[in-house]
């Protein structure tokens, strides 16, 4: 396993998880956000969802990305559709997820963010849930979670 994709909606603390995991294990961590192209971060901005194809150059990014890492490498992306993971197939994915209000709480919460709580509902509906991914509830601490992926993953 040379990657770990932390996936899930926004509010769901893929960045918060993926950098302590990173941190406790020695690993690198990516934030998927930081690849999106300027126009589709203008659109999120501006509570506008992406369509397939404002990801898919995104997702090969990160897909190329996995495909060259040398060494463990944690990256967050929302990864909402099955064809999404399907383009980063040679990772491993960690779902995070949690109520629609928890998520939205944390989303009012943080700052700095160019997306808009309006579009967690879109998110929701969007996802498709994985079947094949390790799935844990964010009502538990970042630190209980990062410990449940070392256990499990045997890190």
């Amino acid at each position: 396993m040379k990657s770990l994709v932390i996936m899930g909606v926004s509010g769901s603390g893929k960045t918060t998880v993926g950098k302590l995991l990173a941190q406790k294990t020695g690993s690198r961590f990516l934030d998927g956000d930081d690849f999106h192209p300027p126009e589709n971060v203008a659109k999120m901005s501006s509570g506008i969802p992406l369509t397939d194809d404002d990801r898919q150059g995104w997702l090969e990014t990160l897909a190329t990305i996995i495909h060259e890492a040398d060494d463990l490498t944690i990256i967050a992306c929302s990864a909402l559709k099955a064809s999404y993971r399907e383009i980063l197939k040679e990772a491993v994915f960690i779902f995070l997820h949690g109520s629609p209000e928890l998520l939205a709480d944390r989303i009012k919460q943080r700052s700095g963010h160019y997306m808009p709580p309006g579009l967690l509902q879109s998110q929701l509906e969007t996802l498709e849930i994985p079947t094949d991914a390790l799935a844990l509830n964010v009502v538990e601490s970042p630190n209980t979670l990062v410990d449940r992926i070392i256990t499990h993953f045997n890190l």
